[in-house]
Formats: C-alpha cells, sequence, structure tokens
C-alpha cells in the first residue's frame, strides 16, 4: 500500500471502480472519479493529470496475484474501459458484499451527521475514508437528527477514551461522584456507551477488581497509566446489558418481575414501545404488564415518567417503596396549597385557588 494519502485515497477510488463490473470506467471517467475524491478530502491542490493515473494503474498491476489482471477491453470505437480480470475483487481484501456496501450508505450518511462536535477529529477521517473506500458522498441535505447534547461536560474525552478502549491502554482518572466525593481511578477501559444524552465508560476497576462504569461529565481529569493492561476476561458487553434498564448493572442482585398496571391510552402507547425487551402483556383487559429484569434508579426514573398514568403492581416491597416516593412528592405539593390557601385567606377570602393533586 502507498504511504502518501493522497496516493492512498486514489488507490481506494481506483480499486473500488476496477471491481465494479456494473460499470465501464474509461481513463476519463477514473480521472474525474478520483479528481473528484481528492477535492472533497482535500481541495484542488491534491488533483491529479493523466500522466499520475497511469502511473497509479502500473502501480495497481505489481500488487494483483497472478490469477488476476487489470485488463483495457475495447469498446466504442477507439475507447477501452478498465476492470480487474475477477468480478468483486480487491487489493484491499474487502469482505464485504455488494449489497453490504449499499447498505453502509446509509450508515455513513447518518455518521457524517456526528461532523462539527466537539473533538471528533477522529470521526471525521474515519468518514472521510469510508467515503472514498465505498464512493459514498455524506448527503448535503439535514435528514437525519440526533438527541446529542452539545452542552454536555466531558465530550473532550471521547476520543481519548476511545483510543485507549481500542489500544487497551489503562486511564488513570480523576472522578467527581454525584455526592461531590473525589475519588482517584485505575480504569482498564473495555467498553463506550452512550445512554438518554450521556457518555459512559465501562472498565476494569484496578484496586476495587470489578467492572466500573464513569459518565463521562463528571471525570476531571484523564491520563494514560503505566499499568500493565487487563484483558477483558470478565464479562460480554454484548449481553451485559441484557437485564437492565440503563446502564447500571448492579454488582450483587438478582433477577425480579416487575408488574406495572397503566391507564388504557398509555397502555397502548407502552405495548408499542415496550420499555425493556422482556416485557411481557400480562393482561390487556385490565392493562397490566410485567418486566423481568434487576431493581436499578433508571428503571424508576423510567416508571416515574408516566406519572399518573402507572401504577406499580409487584414485587410488594417496590410497590411500597414506590408509593413512599409519591407521598413524598405529595407533601411537596401539599403544603404549597396550604401556603397558597393561607395567603388567599389573609388577602382576599373571595380569591379561590385550585391547586389539583
Amino acid at each position: 500500500m502507498p504511504k502518501n494519502k493522497n496516493a492512498e485515497y486514489r488507490f481506494m477510488v481506483l480499486d473500488r471502480c476496477f471491481s465494479d463490473y456494473h460499470h465501464k470506467y474509461n481513463i476519463e471517467d477514473l480521472l474525474e472519479k478520483v479528481n473528484d475524491k481528492l477535492y472533497d478530502a482535500n481541495g484542488c491542490k491534491s488533483m491529479i493529470l493523466e500522466r499520475q493515473l497511469r502511473g497509479d494503474f502500473s502501480a495497481i498491476r505489481k500488487m494483483l496475484p497472478d490469477r488476476v489482471y487489470l485488463d483495457a477491453i475495447p469498446y466504442d470505437g477507439k475507447k477501452c474501459y478498465y476492470r480487474y480480470s475477477e468480478p468483486d475483487f480487491s487489493i484491499y481484501k474487502n469482505e464485504l458484499s455488494v449489497s453490504e456496501v449499499q447498505n453502509l450508505r446509509s450508515t455513513i450518511e447518518m455518521l457524517g451527521k456526528y461532523r462539527g462536535l466537539p473533538s471528533n477529529g477522529w470521526l471525521e477521517e474515519v468518514i472521510s475514508n469510508l467515503e472514498i473506500r465505498f464512493g459514498v458522498k455524506n448527503n448535503a441535505e439535514n435528514l437525519v437528527s440526533f438527541g446529542q447534547n452539545e452542552q454536555l461536560k466531558g465530550l473532550e474525552y471521547l476520543s481519548d477514551i476511545i483510543d485507549a478502549t481500542i489500544n487497551h491502554q489503562p486511564l488513570e482518572i480523576e472522578y467527581i461522584s454525584a455526592n461531590g466525593n473525589h475519588h482517584q481511578h485505575i480504569l482498564h477501559p473495555y467498553f463506550v456507551k452512550q445512554y438518554n444524552g450521556r457518555w459512559y465508560l465501562f472498565g476494569l476497576d484496578e484496586k476495587e477488581e470489578r467492572i466500573k462504569n464513569l459518565a463521562f461529565d463528571r471525570i476531571k481529569s484523564l491520563a494514560l497509566s503505566t499499568y500493565i493492561f487487563r484483558k477483558n476476561e470478565i464479562v460480554d458487553f454484548n449481553s451485559y446489558f441484557d437485564n437492565v434498564v440503563g446502564v447500571t448493572v448492579p454488582y450483587d442482585a438478582k433477577l425480579e418481575e416487575f408488574q406495572l398496571k397503566f391507564s388504557p391510552h398509555r397502555f397502548k402507547y407502552v405495548t408499542s414501545k415496550p420499555i425493556h425487551k422482556s416485557q411481557k402483556t400480562v393482561s390487556e383487559k385490565d392493562c397490566v404488564i410485567s418486566l423481568t429484569l434487576y431493581h436499578t434508579l433508571e428503571l424508576e426514573q423510567q416508571i416515574f415518567s408516566f406519572g399518573p398514568d402507572v401504577e406499580v403492581l409487584s414485587p410488594v416491597w417496590f410497590r411500597d417503596e414506590f408509593g413512599k416516593k409519591i407521598y413524598d412528592c405529595m407533601k411537596k405539593y401539599s403544603s404549597m396549597q396550604n401556603h397558597c390557601t393561607d395567603k388567599g385567606e389573609l388577602g382576599s377570602r373571595n380569591q379561590v385557588i385550585d391547586v389539583k393533586l
């Protein structure tokens, strides 16, 4: 492979064209294709002439195995088009099928929507290489929107954390917990996940000997550690979150069945958009569903978001705890009602204040 970045871009474009048996690319077509991609990537200064293009042909021919040739096939009189003697061959040993490449187009366009976010230089380069490699140009129309919070603290660590995770490099992290306490962690990074607009890093805590998750927005400082990386032999992140809502996986807990009863109109919403993949309908008539998972704060928050449209039926301990929290909320609003009523009595007794709980 060429060491020069522009040459690598050119080879990627030519390789894709040579393996495409659906089109016939002559020398003019290939020169236009290559220069279009180079212009998109680096501007007009990197564009080439036909002489350089033919030099690239020679260089690619030297990379081909004995069974494959770069053929110049005559057509339409004096013209000829260029392609590999074997369809779908690639000097990049591309294992993607034509249909997979087509599916990749929409993915690249969606990734392109992340361009311009803080510290996304690494993503910019990845997208550019994908666009050139697979002949996909990001759609200029704004067709897709992501729920990314650009004001979220900690986004500046995203590229460094991903690099450390990929390269198996332990991290020294100064962290501020939710209650304001400062902690020092040596973390062996394994996985990065976004949930509810926040980013989380998962890894093995050197001191505690267990998997921890750290929210990006609570990281105060981050640096590479001199510790030897410890490979992940603890969890499979493909199934790690199967039994929770959110990102918190309890260290020592048991699965439980939670039964929830909804108002009729909200029941239709919940059945069309399940809270969790374990969700089952217990009774359509009574609008009751069940969830089998671990109890987490994220689960509570999700249930609270339904307001008066939900009732916790079981387990009993959770129903009691949930009821106490609702009662605490009611007391806050009850005190507001009493305060407003007292003020009304001191002022005009004709004024009616209606506070509904």
